[in-house]
């Protein structure tokens, strides 16, 4: 194999049987799209986000919010259902929340922080530096 081809497959997953990189661009809002987090709640996302997705074996690419969303970049292996994936973020990140931020109202009966929905995108029709410079530019306040 040439220096080329082994710098284009070093950013991919390696398994036995595989060769993948797949990428899912995800936003989260809050629940009634409350404004809820400053920058150092986001920076405690960030963790929660990325201890979830090590469990997950998956790769948080790129990760920044404002005070009613979140936009992450993660990498994940193909065996891990997208759903899934959110379902585990989303509580993991909101327990964290709810321990280190305790003056957070309750927004309903469920004490949710997320909303039940959220959008996820194929990151394969552009390139993660596209994708990585667009998350970056979502500003985080302060």
């Amino acid at each position: 194999m040439s220096a080329h081809n082994k710098e284009l497959l070093s950013n991919y997953l390696r398994k036995r049987h595989s060769v993948t990189k797949l990428v899912v661009h995800l936003v989260f809002t809050t629940k009634y799209r409350r404004k809820l987090f400053d920058g150092y709640m986001i920076e405690q996302l960030r963790e929660a986000f990325e201890s979830a997705c090590e469990k997950l074996e998956c790769g948080l690419l790129e990760m920044d919010g404002e005070a009613d969303h979140v936009h992450l970049l993660i990498a994940y292996p193909p065996k891990l259902a997208i759903s899934v994936m959110v379902n585990n973020l989303k509580s993991v990140s909101s327990r964290r929340i709810r321990i280190l931020n305790t003056h957070i109202p309750r927004q309903s009966k469920s004490a949710a922080l997320w909303s039940r929905s959220y959008f996820a995108c194929s990151a394969g029709g552009a390139t993660i530096e596209t994708l990585r410079e667009y998350v970056q530019s979502q500003a985080t306040p302060e």
